[in-house]
C-alpha cells in the first residue's frame, strides 16, 4: 500500500484523487487539519477515567454519514491546518495535562502525516495512543499503524448493505469494517487494563443503535462475534443517536431512538457474550456533541 495522497488510496474508497491538487471522497486536501484538542470525560470510563482522554478531532471523515453529529467536521471540512511537528507537540502537550490516552479522531484521511507525528511523539509517550475511527478501513493501513497505535476504538456501524449504501454511500462497509476489525485483534490482542481500570492496550468495538434499525444492529452483534473472539474485546453499545443532524429527507432517523429498540439490542449482546459498556438515554442529547472552535489547535488545552 502507497502512503500517499497523489491518488490516495488511504481508506477502501481508493478515490485515487490527488489530494494535493484537490479534495478527496472525505472532504479535504493533503494538509493535515484538525478542529479541537482537550481533555474529552465523555468518552468509555475506561478510556476517559478521571482526568479525561487526550481527543484530537480531525477534519473530514472516509464515511460522512448523514446523520453525523460532527457534521462540521465530517462534512464541511472544519479546521485548522497543522505541520506533523505540531501535532507531535499537542500529543505531549495532552500527555502533560494529565490525560491518560492520546485519542485520534476520525484519522484515516491524514494516514502519512499522522504516522510521522506519532514517529515524533511515541518514543516520548508513557500513555496509549487510541485510534478512533468508523471503522471503514484497509487491512494495509491497520498494520501501517503497528507499533504505534495501542488501543484501536472502531465503530462497526452497519451490517446491511442497503442501509450503509444509504447513509454513508459505502455498499461494502460491513465487509471492509470486519476485516479491518480482525487485523485490530491480531495486531494487539485482548484488551489489557492498568490497576485504575484504564485500557492499556486492545479493541473497544463501538456501535451506535439507530432509530428503526435494531434488527441491523443486531446482525451487525452476530456478524462480530462471527469474526473475532468476543472474549478478546470490549463492547461499547451507545444509545446516544440523536435526530438534529439528519436530513429531513431521511424520516426514519428524524426521531430518536426508543427504550425498547436499545434494551433489544442489549439483550442481543448478552446472549452473544458481550462484555463492555452501555450508554444512559440522557447522553442522547445535541448539547453532548462538543463546539468546534479551534481550542487547543492553535491555543492551550480545555477540558469538555
Amino acid at each position: 500500500m502507497e502512503l500517499n495522497m497523489q491518488q490516495c488510496e488511504l481508506c477502501p474508497r481508493k478515490c485515487k484523487v490527488d489530494r494535493y491538487m484537490g479534495r478527496g471522497f472525505c472532504g479535504v486536501g493533503a494538509t493535515l487539519t484538525a478542529a479541537r484538542a482537550m481533555l474529552h470525560h465523555w468518552e468509555e470510563p475506561s478510556i476517559s477515567g478521571t482526568r479525561g482522554s487526550g481527543a484530537i478531532f480531525f477534519s473530514g471523515c472516509p464515511l460522512r454519514c448523514v446523520f453525523c453529529q460532527n457534521h462540521a467536521l465530517s462534512h464541511e471540512g472544519y479546521g485548522a491546518e497543522i505541520a506533523p511537528e505540531r501535532l507531535a507537540d499537542l500529543m505531549l502537550e495532552l500527555q502533560d495535562k494529565g490525560a491518560h490516552n492520546v485519542n485520534l479522531v476520525s484519522p484515516t484521511q491524514y494516514l502519512p502525516p499522522i504516522l510521522r507525528a506519532l514517529e515524533i511523539a511515541k518514543p516520548h509517550l508513557t500513555i496509549p495512543v487510541v485510534y478512533n475511527t468508523g471503522g471503514y478501513e484497509r487491512v494495509e493501513a491497520i498494520r501501517a499503524l503497528e507499533g504505534y497505535v495501542d488501543v484501536y476504538l472502531p465503530d462497526i456501524k452497519y451490517y446491511s448493505s442497503e442501509l450503509s449504501a444509504r447513509y454513508a454511500a459505502a455498499p461494502d462497509y460491513f465487509e471492509r469494517a470486519i476485516e479491518a476489525l480482525c487485523a485490530m485483534v491480531e495486531q494487539v490482542g485482548p484488551c489489557v487494563f492498568d490497576g485504575d481500570g484504564m485500557i492499556r492496550r486492545g479493541v473497544i468495538v463501538r456501535h451506535l443503535v439507530l432509530p428503526g434499525c435494531r434488527r441491523d444492529s443486531m446482525d451487525v452483534l452476530r456478524g462480530v462475534a462471527d469474526a473475532v473472539d468476543v472474549s478478546h474485546v470490549k463492547l461499547s453499545l451507545m444509545s446516544q443517536y440523536t435526530p438534529d443532524f439528519a436530513p429531513e429527507s431521511e424520516k426514519n432517523l428524524r426521531r430518536r431512538l426508543t427504550t425498547f429498540e436499545y434494551q433489544s439490542v442489549l439483550s442481543c449482546a448478552a446472549r452473544l457474550g458481550y462484555d463492555g459498556y452501555r450508554q444512559e438515554f440522557t447522553s442522547s442529547d445535541k448539547k453532548y456533541t462538543p463546539d468546534f472552535h479551534l481550542q487547543g489547535i492553535t491555543g492551550g488545552m480545555e477540558e469538555l
